[in-house]
């Protein structure tokens, strides 16, 4: 199986610890747990600070990026956490993920809402854990209405780190256990289809 984990910081495994934003160690990070568990082959597109691609150069390149990334069985959208740091309600983001998406039509995808935040040393506005609680609700309905694959993190018990904002190790252990389960069952259920 060949997956496209496509997304920010939490894709990326940023360890809020490192003063230069470097990634958790390998056997850390849920992307690459979830290839050691299951032998799939895992691309890692995560990015520190992504926001959704919303400018002419950002579509042009996630456009290149998945093209280069085929023969895709699945891909993982996983963003919306940046924007909401950048002033954009929680409507706001679900709005620029629905055209986003407009640009990858052709791609088998799984919607993935951030995990809400809580108060930490970057979540200091009760905004930001207010608006990211709405998030799972409306893009469950954007991929309902898309007819795309959806799974809410949020539902998962996902630690925190002390940031508010990213996994501390604990999280990333859970969120590869609890994605795995969701991707083996899409991917039954296309190869069943």
């Amino acid at each position: 199986m060949r997956i496209l984990c496509y997304g920010d910081s939490d894709t990326y495994g940023h360890n809020p610890c490192s003063p230069l934003g470097e990634p958790y160690p390998p056997e850390v990070r849920w992307t690459d747990r979830l290839a050691a568990a299951t032998g799939w082959e895992i691309m890692n597109a995560g990015l520190n600070g992504r926001e959704i691609p919303h400018r002419p150069g950002e579509l042009a390149e996630a456009e290149r990026l998945f093209a280069a990334s085929r023969p895709l069985d699945l891909a993982t959208v996983f963003l919306g956490r940046n924007d909401m740091f950048q002033g954009l309600s929680a409507q706001e983001v679900t709005d620029r993920m629905d055209a986003f998406l407009d640009h990858l039509t052709g791609y088998p995808i799984l919607l993935l809402s951030p995990v809400p935040m809580v108060s930490g040393t970057w979540v200091t506005e009760q905004r930001l854990v207010t608006e990211s609680a709405k998030l799972a609700g409306l893009y469950e309905e954007l991929a309902r209405r898309r007819g795309l694959w959806f799974a809410d993190p949020g539902t998962w018990n996902i630690e925190m780190a002390f940031d508010g904002a990213h996994y501390s190790e604990e999280g990333h252990r859970v969120f590869a256990r609890r994605i795995q389960a969701v991707l083996s069952k899409i991917l039954q259920s296309s190869q069943n289809s």
